[in-house]
């Protein structure tokens, strides 16, 4: 499978994301050949927004994705990432963001309907993530994915190691215990951003791609590239964008 290496993001290249500041707005969508936009959300800080807008907003599937999630904080975060979601894209388009026609495209490995998330038309590409309280949106012309994770604990790097690529757990292993959480969170937002970019998600194995543990992504074909993306202490994020040849 084809990733290429990014620099990291500068933070101030992360927008932060305010219903206020969006709603109502025009925004102009990513340029062809140019970067995807990114923001980042901290669920926390939109609950009244969320509260007011989410039921005239998320459709009715949304909703329902929701209200099955047991942890409130879960559910907390899902709501405010999906109105962001349609918010955001209802200012790039110039679309009430509940009209807004969401869909999946094919899966390329079986066919099926649950490929990479999409707008009818394909006026416009994007991806979306939600974990730990923060939402990571990626908007862009060329096919994207994006993932955000909190850093997980010791033991659960532990129990997960084996789902990264040989190579991948060969560093960890040489690394201090202290320091194979946060290497472990960046090796899998990138595996789980490319995987998403190609619309296969976790249905393809992570460990079948090499990613690299270090503080840079890791790779050298040129088709895809991947950024890590700066989200704050506890988390790690990144993001994945097909190549303008």
């Amino acid at each position: 499978m084809p990733y290429a290496t990014g620099t990291l993001r500068d933070p101030t290249q992360v927008r932060a994301f305010d219903p206020a500041a969006v709603t109502g707005r025009r925004l102009t969508p990513p340029a062809a050949g140019g970067r995807a936009h990114i923001w980042l959300l901290h669920a926390a800080r939109h609950r009244a927004a969320v509260v007011r807008a989410a039921p005239d907003v998320l459709d009715v599937q949304e909703r329902a994705r929701a209200a099955a999630l047991r942890v409130p904080t879960d559910r907390e975060c899902y709501l405010a990432t999906h109105l962001g979601l349609r918010l955001l894209l209802g200012a790039y388009l110039g679309t009430e963001p509940a009209r807004v026609p969401l869909t999946r495209w094919a899966c390329p490995l079986c066919g099926g309907p649950h490929g990479r998330p999409g707008v009818v038309g394909d006026p416009l590409h994007y991806s979306l993530s939600h974990s730990g309280g923060l939402g990571l949106l990626a908007f862009a012309a060329v096919p994207v994915g994006v993932d955000v994770e909190a850093v997980p604990s010791p033991a659960a790097v532990a129990e997960a190691a084996d789902a990264l690529h040989p190579r991948e757990r060969d560093e960890l292993a040489l690394l201090p215990p202290s320091a194979r959480p946060r290497a472990f969170a960046r090796a899998w937002v990138r595996k789980e951003a490319y995987l998403k970019g190609l619309g296969v998600g976790l249905a393809e194995s992570p460990a079948s791609c090499y990613v690299g543990t270090g503080t840079e992504p890791a790779g050298t074909d040129r088709a895809w590239l991947l950024t890590d993306v700066p989200v704050g202490r506890g988390a790690a994020g990144a993001v994945a964008e097909l190549a303008v040849r």
